[in-house]
């Protein structure tokens, strides 16, 4: 299956999940599954039928809240059963509201924001010490950027040589209250990335040629690097792209049925 093809798969599988559960955060969900597509579909080294697996890269989602993403990629890779995977947010389920290390192929339970960064730092630091060539790869949302336990992630990494470490932001430019501008502006970001010590890689975040790409020049970069992808919150659906009600509200069954057939087109 190609990127592109398992990406609609993601973004149809995370309608349906949202749908079923009532659930939110959709839109940023949505804006993720191209990155998360190219990621697991041969950039990252991991094995679904092994997901303890001692050689395994590890994939960090900070942006908890979007977890059905994530989910979604695992169980149609493979890591747990589609069957469990419609269980998501239902009572004793391992499958919570924000990603829960319950659930095989998630490192780390996250949704308090800004705390998978430094994680993702101590990682790829005993990675590192230990000569291993396990890679570290940290999903962050823009909005958390406002968060200064990242920026002190920031200052650590480029510190300790922690090339081994790839930083992803999903640039959507809307975060809970409205965009990042009105909120708490983040530009110039990839300027002030460069001037913490890092390699800044800005790329169209739909794009999976750029993606590749990109990830291709994080993973041979001597500094930390960081892809900066510009994305649109609900991307592939029209009423949702751009929309911040969509970071609240769960979609009715027509509005489902429209999302997935523009999905399928």
């Amino acid at each position: 299956m190609t990127s592109i093809e398992f990406a609609k798969n993601i973004r149809k599988t995370i309608l349906q999940l949202v749908f079923k559960a009532k659930a939110s955060h959709v839109g940023g969900a949505l804006s993720m599954a191209d990155l998360l597509a190219v990621l697991y579909n041969g950039t990252m080294n991991v094995k679904p039928e092994n997901p303890e697996w001692e050689e395994r890269d590890i994939f960090l989602l900070s942006k908890g809240h979007a977890c059905t993403g994530v989910y979604a990629t695992l169980a149609l890779k493979g890591f747990f059963s589609m069957e469990e995977l419609f269980t998501y947010s239902q009572n004793d389920s391992r499958l919570l509201s924000h990603t829960s290390h319950k659930v095989p192929g998630v490192e780390l339970s996250t949704g308090s924001l800004g705390h998978a960064f430094s994680v993702g730092c101590g990682l790829a630091l005993s990675f590192k010490r230990k000569k291993n060539n396990r890679k570290v790869f940290v999903m962050l949302s823009d909005g958390e950027l406002d968060e200064g336990s990242n920026w002190e992630a920031i200052l650590f990494a480029p510190h300790h040589g922690l090339n081994n470490l790839i930083a992803i932001v999903d640039y959507n430019k809307i975060q809970s209250f409205g965009t990042t501008t009105e909120v708490l502006n983040l530009e110039p970001l990839a300027k002030k990335f460069d001037a913490f010590g890092w390699n800044a890689i800005e790329i169209d975040g739909h794009n999976h040629e750029e993606i590749k790409a990109a990830f291709s020049k994080a993973l041979s970069s001597e500094k930390p690097p960081v892809i900066i992808a510009h994305t649109v919150k609900g991307k592939g659906v029209d009423f949702m792209e751009n929309e911040l009600l969509w970071h609240y509200k769960s979609p009715s069954e027509e509005q489902l049925n429209e999302a997935l057939k523009q999905i399928e087109a």
